[in-house]
């Protein structure tokens, strides 16, 4: 086929600034700050999780030691009371023995559930210290992810506006184009990866490297300034 010299160079252009494109939307999807935002991501998950089961488990231990503490107030209120009947029944003795027994219940009682809230205690500290490593752990992550996203908006955003001028200056060339020749040159690039176009390179394609043989290649240049590469099916400039 024969192509506009003018044409032939607007595509030849074209073909730069989508290989522009397309290095440029390369290095966007693998900067590596998107990587370190979903790691980041990720891992505020899998913490969360585990921070509300810590929220779970102080919750129990919270809920046992108001338990025992109010069993404990309780029984405080109780000896009060017996030890007052004690001093009031002064010479019955029978009162005096009942109520001292039951002191005597009530204060080992009291001991029991001491040693419980001492373990109860210890099992509340050990949790509360896990939170506070939780907590921590969140806030790096924070600080992680804030610092990755604002590196990424930076260079993202440097890319995406020259890929924005890239794509104007794409779509500008694009409108000078024949129809056909542009349609033709799309169904390429989708296929090849948007090397659509080769030049001649001796008798060789400069897209795929085969040799072209002799006679073919004479047909070809006989036919006009473009041809199509028997291998590959890229359009080849002959000139």
């Amino acid at each position: 086929m024969h192509v506009d010299t003018g044409d032939l160079a607007t595509l030849l252009k074209l073909q730069h600034i989508d290989l522009e494109i397309l290095r440029a939307n390369k290095r966007l999807e693998e900067l590596p700050q998107r990587k370190a935002i979903l790691e980041a991501r990720t891992k505020r998950k899998a913490v969360e999780q585990k921070r509300a089961q810590l929220d779970a488990l102080r919750a129990d231990v919270e809920r046992r030691l108001s338990n025992v503490g109010e069993e404990d107030a309780a029984l405080a209120e109780k000896q009060r009371r017996a030890q007052a009947e004690i001093d009031e029944a002064r010479g019955d003795y029978r009162s005096v023995e009942a109520r001292s027994k039951e002191l005597d219940g009530f204060a080992r009682r009291r001991d029991e559930l001491e040693a419980r809230l001492s373990a109860i205690g210890e099992e509340l500290e050990k949790v509360e210290g896990v939170q506070a490593q939780v907590a921590r752990m969140l806030s790096d992550l924070d600080a992680e992810e804030r610092a990755a996203t604002e590196s990424f908006v930076r260079e993202g955003g440097a890319l995406k506006d020259a890929l924005f001028r890239n794509e104007a200056e794409r779509a500008s060339l694009a409108s000078f184009l024949p129809k056909g020749l542009l349609a033709s040159y799309e169904k390429i690039a989708a296929r090849t990866g948007g090397v659509a176009v080769g030049r001649l390179q001796g008798e060789s394609c400069g897209a795929c490297r085969m040799a072209i043989e002799g006679g073919r290649l004479i047909d070809m240049k006989g036919q006009g300034n473009v041809g199509v590469c028997p291998q590959c099916g890229r359009l080849l400039v002959l000139e």
